[in-house]
């Protein structure tokens, strides 16, 4: 697939047809205060024949003002590999910018902000993942995307949220080994008869939630519950679904809920309400604090400088790359 970047000017007239997208989360005087930083970084995407990618749990300023592509890390990553640009800004957190970067190799990969981490992939090394094929000899090491790099190179295969079952159980192994989510683990395990081996990582964002605070949103607003697997076990067991991110947006399409709790960062309610203007979306607000780490005027930034690409050491680069195209490998065998 030909992906080209679209060629037009940025002017007050796209700029005001935007907002019909964030025009239930902010007045119209503060999105035209964002109008001078869109436009510089609109000119600076022609100028460098750039793409910005948006995770879902980005700003609404940046999801529905710069990026091209919006969605979860592992969708981004393969858009941009297919993409015709030169240039493709990260806008999530570290290990994001370095799926881009395997998949697509050949391209210039910025972060606007170098510091974005991810407690989740800061809770494991590649030494943790060697030290945990010690203790379970021969059982294949199953890595959430979720990870850096280096913890890649020590697995066999990547995988999502959306296809972890899936992955864990095409080894066709009696155990594997699972890293880092121990909440991601728990949800594979009551799916499969495989046995788990998990490593006790935990996002702080989705572990802050609880299952009494699902039960009283379900009493009190009478909303449809939708959870990552992210999150404790307790919370699974009490919303009314449990999935991925891109599977939270494919569930509210089949359930168009009147009211609706999305358990997860919250800023993924403010970027999808638009597009189910018939639900109400109840928000509990947990932000992730790496991810509010980008913002309009550093993707600017990074733009102008051209600082903070990524780069994967040639000591794990081919091993990494290899762990996640054995999983794109597999969801193409399943939907062939």
């Amino acid at each position: 697939m030909s992906l080209k970047l679209p060629g037009s000017d940025y002017g007050v007239a796209e700029h005001a047809h935007r907002y019909s997208r964030v025009a239930r989360l902010m007045p119209h005087a503060e999105w035209d205060a964002h109008y001078e930083l869109v436009a510089s970084i609109e000119a600076l995407k022609r100028k460098r024949n750039a793409v910005v990618l948006a995770h879902n749990y980005q700003r609404p300023e940046i999801f529905h003002g710069v990026a091209d592509v919006q969605g979860d890390s592992l969708a981004l990553a393969r858009w941009a590999a297919q993409s015709e640009a030169d240039v493709v800004v990260m806008c999530g957190v570290h290990f994001m910018a370095e799926t881009v970067k395997l998949l697509a190799p050949d391209r210039t990969v910025l972060i606007p902000d170098a510091q974005a981490g991810c407690s989740l992939a800061d809770s494991i090394t590649a030494e943790d993942v060697l030290a945990m094929r010690a203790r379970h000899p021969g059982a294949p090491v199953v890595c959430y995307v979720n990870t850096s790099a280096a913890v890649k190179a020590a697995s066999d295969i990547s995988c999502t949220s959306a296809n972890a079952v899936q992955v864990v159980e095409s080894l066709g192994t009696p155990e594997v080994i699972f890293v880092p989510d121990q909440y991601l683990a728990a949800y594979v395990a009551a799916r499969t008869r495989v046995r788990i081996h998990a490593w006790r990582g935990r996002c702080e964002v989705h572990e802050r939630f609880t299952g009494d605070q699902v039960r009283d949103y379900q009493q009190l607003t009478k909303a449809f519950v939708l959870a990552h697997p992210e999150c404790p076990e307790d919370v699974q067991q009490a919303a009314d679904y449990v999935g991925s991110t891109s599977g939270m947006i494919d569930a509210l399409h089949r359930h168009r809920p009147a009211r609706a709790v999305l358990i997860t960062e919250c800023s993924m309610s403010d970027n999808v309400c638009s597009a189910f203007p018939e639900t109400e979306f109840v928000r509990p607000c947990n932000l992730c604090p790496h991810m509010q780490r980008i913002t309009l005027q550093n993707i600017r930034d990074c733009l102008q400088r051209m600082t903070s690409e990524i780069e994967i050491p040639r000591t794990f680069d081919i091993a990494a790359r290899r762990t996640v195209q054995s999983m794109l490998e597999l969801d193409g065998a399943r939907r062939a």
